[in-house]
């Protein structure tokens, strides 16, 4: 949904000097607190969308705003500074700020797990991995020029074992609503290397509240819908966001692994409506790229969210994915691409996001 002071370019044209007035990429370093020294860039759309990127935190996306309302979950930790070692176990946990949008991978998704190839921890390393940044595109008001992009490397490496690198572009334009996630996976190292992705999407209040809409096509599959499966969502089945749950307290949730079917061609959408606010958020992308859809659905008290994770593999980790056939196996010089597009829905156009 775009801005009219954007769309409309008699409205603006020639009437403001600088495009920051509009929107665009400020880039700081948080001085206070756990992410003290974290470098960040905020990001303003122009169109009412606005976030803030954690450079030093694999490029993931903390806090997210449309207007006056929040769409992103933030954890009681917060913006915390990378730790590379917290890859023991669940440590994975101790630095889990949330937000829309964290990583899992590079090289597991899932519980800690160990195999002859070695041990991993929850979910892998690359939420706790600075990036270096490449570059910064600001939009410019004076070549009609409006779109913007941020690009970065994570590198997830070892002398003598796997080394994959992944290049981010995070992009949009002014006046819209949406950012784009491009990323690109290639092995540089010599020997293949074992890679599996998630995109933890995280929403919290208010865009997620008791009766927001959950919108997703495919088939459950059963192994995920029968474990920690509570009365509410043996009746709505994934589709409704619960009140707060006290059988959630502490590591209650509920989890479902979708195999999504795609809308049309390869694009498979999904997301959340709020009717009342009428606010949304759409996630797009590819079935090909990846397969999965996990729901994950946790209604403590005090830490109240929800998120859809679009996936290479279902988080089951790397040992079990290798014992299963599923693993990907990356060689050398080989790449893997993933297009994520969230997209702000509002208005009347809620009703229709079914």
């Amino acid at each position: 949904m775009s801005s009219p002071i954007i769309s409309q370019a008699e409205n603006w044209k020639h009437k403001i000097s600088n495009t920051q007035q509009l929107g665009g990429i400020e880039t700081s370093v948080l001085d206070n607190g756990p992410g003290k020294g974290v470098r960040v860039a905020w990001v303003n759309t122009g169109a009412g969308l606005r976030f803030k990127v954690l450079l030093d935190r694999g490029f993931d996306i903390l806090d997210c705003f449309f207007n006056e309302n929040s769409l992103a979950w933030i954890s009681h930790a917060g913006g915390v500074s990378p730790q590379p070692f917290s890859n023991k176990g669940i440590d994975w946990l101790r630095t889990f700020g949330g937000g829309l949008l964290t990583t899992c991978g590079l090289s597991n998704a899932g519980p800690p797990n160990s195999d002859e190839h070695g041990e991993r921890g929850l979910h892998g390393n690359f939420s706790n991995i600075p990036a270096e940044l490449i570059s910064i595109k600001q939009p410019d008001i004076y070549s009609d020029d409006l779109s913007f992009e941020l690009v970065g490397k994570i590198r997830e490496t070892t002398t003598f074992g796997p080394s994959l690198e992944l290049t981010r572009t995070i992009s949009g334009k002014l006046g819209s609503a949406k950012i784009r996630i491009s990323d690109t996976v290639v092995n540089r190292g010599n020997t293949p290397a074992p890679h599996m992705v998630l995109y933890h999407i995280n929403c919290g209040w208010p865009l997620i509240d008791e009766g927001t809409r959950i919108v997703w096509h495919g088939e459950i599959v059963p192994k995920a819908n029968d474990v920690n499966n509570t009365e509410f969502n043996k009746k709505h089945q994934f589709t409704r966001c619960a009140p707060v749950l006290e059988e959630h307290s502490g590591f209650g949730e509920d989890v479902a692994f979708i195999n999504p079917k795609p809308s049309n061609s390869d694009q498979v959408v999904c997301g959340f409506a709020n009717d009342q606010l009428e606010l949304g958020l759409k996630i797009s992308f590819s079935k090909t790229q990846m397969p999965w859809l996990i729901h994950w659905q946790h209604w403590g008290k005090n830490e109240y969210v929800t998120a859809l994770e679009p996936a290479t593999n279902p988080p089951i980790g790397q040992a079990a994915a290798r014992e299963n056939g599923t693993l990907i196996l990356l060689q050398p010089g080989e790449s893997r691409s993933y297009e994520i597009d969230l997209e702000v829905v509002s208005g009347s156009g809620v009703q229709d996001f079914k």
